[in-house]
């Protein structure tokens, strides 16, 4: 474990200088349920987690920013001139914080300084718990920090959205930045995309933890068929609307799509609508069963959103599928399913304390045997958004 102290001083081992940075911090996010709704313009109900990236900066006198992470040390220091922000393929994971800079600057906050600046984070790479927004909005954080910008935190999620959809190419939702710019401490956010009216529900475990579990299978969105799911949800509409006033897919009832998804002209576009919908409702049903202290009833609905996935939107595969079947057999498992946008990455299980530790030795034991290497396991806390963080706390 590092401290914050020993973060601070790699940064002044890294920069050569004996100032002491500031420090901020943005976590990851998992989504509890409600997955691929969020560019539908549906409901999803994400939270923040006690995982994620450490950014430390100094103000510098020139228009000179250089980047280092302790994650990819072999890369060193990158730098680059605020007068230069494009993308370039060559700068890698720097490209994420670049974004932030050049979005930043062309909303018109004064950035006239570059600035040092240190990135530690414990989110497993690749893992679909949202490293990438994490960057994004540790550098926001740590921006409006530095140079004393008035910011409020909506702004700036839209902003990380922005360097994904626009600098990066990742034509992804809007949920992950604002469940880590809003995130709030033992609470979930039931978020309408389309509008971004959020709810918080508490989300307290008690007698239960919150297991994240890391098929250990790397995959990018822009590398995966995210894209390919995103046109089909597309083209399900427009059949739609040819008959039905429909804005998105997350404007629909159960009900209303049941008696109208004979217009969607494909049969596959069909399935990818229906799971569109039903999961858009399972997820305004979520926060009641929170709202109500209901644990187990929020557990069958993860249950019951797996399934969808699996086999609606097929977006789960056989490493997802055999973690989140096996947590189902176990004693002690309240609900259990993949989250993020899929083709690897992680699983969550609602798992009572006691049989925390059985339940992970057991899903173990089936992935190896299965799949033929590791799954990585790891209990998270329901944390809070990015912030600006105090000193000598362990990390």
């Amino acid at each position: 474990m590092n401290s914050l102290a020993a973060l601070s001083n790699e940064f002044r081992s890294i920069f050569n200088t004996a100032k002491t940075p500031r420090i901020f911090f943005a976590p990851g996010r998992i989504n509890l349920i409600g997955e691929h709704t969020d560019y539908n313009g549906g409901h999803v109900f994400p939270a923040s987690i006690s995982y994620g990236t450490y950014a430390l900066g100094v103000k510098r006198d020139d228009q000179i920013i250089r980047f280092y992470s302790m994650n990819f040390p072999e890369m060193g220091v990158i730098e680059c001139s605020l007068s230069d922000l494009a993308f370039a393929q060559s700068h890698s994971w720097v490209n994420y914080p670049k974004g932030m800079f050049h979005f930043m600057k062309e909303a018109g906050h004064q950035i006239v300084h570059g600035a040092d600046i240190l990135f530690y984070g414990n989110i497993p790479h690749g893992a679909g718990l949202s490293s990438s927004a994490s960057i994004e909005l540790a550098t926001g954080v740590l921006l409006k920090g530095l140079f004393d910008l008035e910011m409020e935190s909506i702004p700036m999620i839209k902003l990380g959205q922005k360097v994904e959809n626009e600098y990066i190419g990742v034509n992804s939702g809007i949920m992950d930045q604002f469940a880590i710019g809003m995130g709030k401490e033992d609470h979930a956010i039931l978020l309408h995309c389309k509008t971004l009216e959020y709810k918080y529900a508490p989300f307290v475990l008690k007698d239960h933890v919150m297991i994240i579990i890391n098929t250990n299978k790397q995959r990018t969105l822009a590398g995966s068929k995210y894209n390919e799911r995103r046109a089909q949800c597309e083209e399900a509409l427009s059949d739609l609307q040819r008959e039905i006033s429909l804005r998105c897919l997350g404007d629909l009832t159960i009900e209303a799509f049941e008696a109208n998804k004979h217009l969607i002209q494909y049969e596959l576009n069909q399935k990818r609508a229906k799971h569109v919908v039903y999961e858009n409702a399972r997820t305004l049903e979520a926060r009641e069963k929170l709202q109500q202290g209901d644990l187990a009833g929020f557990g069958k609905l993860m249950n019951e959103s797996h399934l969808s996935l699996r086999d609606d939107y097929e977006v789960t595969g056989l490493e997802l599928d055999t973690i989140v079947q096996t947590a189902w057999e176990q004693d002690g498992v309240l609900g259990a399913r993949m989250t993020g946008a899929g083709f690897g990455g992680c699983a969550i299980a609602i798992v009572e304390k006691e049989s925390a530790d059985d339940v992970k030795k057991n899903v173990s034991a089936v992935y190896r045997k299965t799949v033929g290497y590791e799954a990585t396991f790891y209990t998270a806390a329901i944390g809070d958004g990015a912030k600006e963080i105090e000193r000598g706390v362990v990390i």
